[in-house]
């Protein structure tokens, strides 16, 4: 991830919730009440860890400088059946299309699709009984307490996959921005060289009947791109969502079947689900060609998907293709776009910055000592002949 962007779509995070505060065995002591039996009340839950979807975020930013995500512990339980104080939850706000992966093994856990929608990521520690929930007729004064429960930590992997109805695939300098730009209100940066895009663009198409989908804009694809060259396949992330893929390949290319072949093995190469994805090939820049050159090229073409001659600049057949990206969006698929997204993560794929300080140091468990230095949790013997309890 470049230091001067502000695009950061994965991100590794330590969290831990809170454990769950003691029991208290504290026994009830009041003026002529020698033998007032245990009153030590229970200790509070730890703080939960909440993922919540927030749509005014778009990239992982916020959480590239905030890497310990810790919520705080239960209080101890205290006199007079008391019970401690809940410890504090923490949520962390993250962009709709976040998915959530364990960062030892790559097992999915969760993601979080919609604005608002929150999950649990860690529980907290359920806080221990005091002395008094052990009371019984045959044990009235029992001298224990439960300790609460642990707290939970784990390191995780945030990954932003973007939220689009169609991907544009296709080599640098396809005219994929320039298109985004005209069918939509998004400005990317467009420029005659290649990887002009250095990051995803998203841009909502109006359609007919006040109708509209997503459309988003990644990075080139280049030759040998699974092996790493070019960008990689980084950016491929962002279209594992997508229902629909637009393959697009300018007219004056050489070999326009060899390249779609290219493009697709290298979507394949990245994920096999990506080959069951509807596919449409547009033919860019066909103002460059006239329309006897358009029907010697069709005779080349791929076949088994729709295939568009448009021109953003000059603004040709982008209404056919408008048309044609609903139609098929429209159709029904047995294909899921989550299903690749739920797939475990290849570890090393992904490459990290200040490694050694993900980790943080041991804390000190200031809410234990805290409550040890009230001295509720004295431990009470009684003898039948004394008129008060004796202090052990």
């Amino acid at each position: 991830m470049a230091a001067e962007s502000n695009f950061v779509d994965y991100v590794k995070i330590y969290c831990r919730s809170g454990k769950g505060g003691r029991g208290s065995t504290h026994f009830r002591r009041e003026k002529y009440i020698p033998k007032g039996g245990p009153d030590g009340g229970d200790g509070g839950r730890g703080g939960h860890i909440f993922l919540r979807g927030n749509r005014n975020y778009w990239t992982l930013l916020h959480l590239r400088y905030d890497r310990h995500i810790m919520a705080t512990n239960g209080r101890g339980g205290s006199a007079k059946r008391s019970t401690g104080a809940n410890g504090e939850d923490r949520v962390i706000e993250v962009p709709c299309g976040t998915a959530v992966y364990d960062a030892e093994t790559g097992e999915f856990i969760t993601d979080i699709t919609e604005h608002g929608q929150q999950v649990m990521l860690l529980e907290g520690g359920k806080g221990g009984h005091g002395n008094t929930f052990f009371k019984t007729a045959t044990n009235q004064a029992p001298r224990y307490a439960q300790p609460g429960m642990p707290a939970q930590e784990r390191m995780v992997i945030m990954q932003l996959k973007m939220l689009a109805d169609v991907g544009l695939v296709g080599f640098p300098n396809a005219g994929k921005s320039t298109l985004l730009s005209v069918l939509t209100a998004a400005k990317p940066k467009i420029a005659n060289y290649p990887f002009t895009t250095l990051e995803p663009n998203l841009g909502i198409v109006a359609y007919r009947d006040k109708r509209s989908f997503v459309m988003a804009d990644i990075p080139g694809i280049i030759e040998g791109a699974s092996a790493g060259k070019g960008l990689g396949l980084r950016f491929l992330r962002h279209i594992e969502r997508n229902a629909l893929l637009l393959f697009m390949i300018p007219a004056d290319t050489d070999n326009i079947a060899r390249e779609y072949e290219i493009l697709s093995r290298e979507l394949v190469q990245y994920n096999e689900e990506l080959a069951e994805k509807r596919k449409v090939l547009a033919i860019t820049k066909c103002d460059l060609i006239d329309e006897e050159l358009q029907e010697m090229l069709r005779e080349e073409l791929p076949t088994g998907l729709p295939i568009i001659f448009i021109s953003a600049v000059a603004q040709q057949g982008l209404d056919e293709l408008k048309d044609t990206l609903w139609k098929e969006l429209s159709k029904e698929s047995l294909h899921e776009p989550d299903s690749i997204v739920r797939q475990s993560l290849d570890l090393s794929s992904l490459t990290w910055d200040d490694e050694d300080d993900l980790f943080p140091a041991p804390i000190r468990d200031e809410d234990e000592e805290e409550y040890d230095d009230l001295d509720f949790d004295l431990e009470i013997e009684y003898d039948d002949d004394a008129d008060a309890p004796t202090q052990l």
